[in-house]
């Protein structure tokens, strides 16, 4: 396990130096510059800007410091947010984004993995068939929708919950709710093939012929196996519902990452951009790499190579 945790340490290393690497390239080959936008902006005081921020020294003399500066957790200034830095920017937003994201992703588990054991013992019935109807909707229906929905419902026609901003408790059902509807749905229909495979297994019917309860057969042994292709899911899942939904945050005003990404792309703030899209891919690959640990301890007969 020791070896095995050091070798993805390493590789996710790599992995985010190459994520870094390829983004700081990108944003040097897109056409224009960061400055195009200001009013009325004269070449010198243009060239006096990029000679501030370094963006007239050599592109791999910019790409070292750049690298090295990032490693120690450096993104550099914000291009348009004058006197502020990337990293003071990403650690007053992200806690918005992760408080959001943290919410949605424990109702997700929260109902997601119940209704799918739920739907798999009913399997067949009119129960099974409302959970399925529920789920596919969930994951067809695109978050704007949802979110546009449940704004006009419970926002402008019932005016039982706000619709702005995150400022008391009650003001986090819709967007949670908005932003949990896609991973709740997957995971319940994950949990539910999942749970249906396992039952047919030999075990399992091994299991019922000596007499074991329903209830113990279904809690002790088939739901361990059932919910790995669920572990695989939370990796990801929880990157993405942690850092905000882009979507949701600009439909509720919501002060997160997300905006201030969107913000930074239609202002060419190119040293915004690299610094968040290297700190949401480093959240995404230390996830992984943390489901990769789980999936042993879940199941100890999975062999780590």
């Amino acid at each position: 396990m020791g070896k095995y945790i050091v070798k993805r340490i390493v590789l996710a290393a790599v992995t985010i130096w190459a994520v870094a690497t390829i983004t700081f390239f990108l944003m040097n080959l897109v056409p224009g510059g960061p400055f195009l936008s200001e009013k009325a902006i004269s070449p010198a005081a243009t060239a006096a800007l990029e000679a501030k921020y370094g963006l007239d020294k050599p592109l791999s003399e910019r790409y070292f410091t750049y690298i090295s500066d990032a490693a120690h957790g450096d993104f550099g200034d914000s291009l348009k947010q004058r006197g502020r830095t990337v990293m003071s920017i990403i650690t007053t937003r992200f806690p918005v984004s992760a408080g959001l994201g943290g919410r949605a992703i424990l109702l997700s588990l929260c109902l997601g993995i119940p209704l799918g054991v739920f739907a798999a013992y009913k399997r067949g019935t009119v129960i099974d068939s409302i959970l399925s109807i529920i789920a596919t909707c969930g994951m067809a229906v695109p978050n704007f929708v949802i979110c546009t929905l449940l704004l006009y419902f419970l926002g402008v026609k019932l005016q039982i919950l706000p619709t702005l901003g995150l400022t008391t408790w009650n003001s986090y059902i819709m967007p949670v709710a908005a932003l949990s509807a896609y991973p709740t749905s997957y995971i319940m229909r994950l949990m539910r093939s999942s749970m249906l495979d396992v039952l047919g297994q030999d075990y399992m019917r091994t299991a019922k012929a000596k007499g074991l309860s329903q209830k113990v057969s279904l809690f002790k042994h088939a739901l361990r196996n059932a919910i790995l292709p669920v572990v695989t899911y939370v990796g990801p899942m929880a990157a993405y519902t942690l850092t905000g939904s882009f979507v949701v945050e600009k439909i509720f005003t919501i002060p997160g990452l997300g905006g201030e990404f969107i913000k930074a792309i239609n202002g060419r703030d190119y040293t915004m951009i690299m610094g968040t899209t290297i700190f949401l891919a480093t959240i995404m690959i230390i996830l992984n790499v943390v489901v990769d640990i789980v999936y042993k301890i879940v199941d100890p007969r999975i062999k780590l190579k």
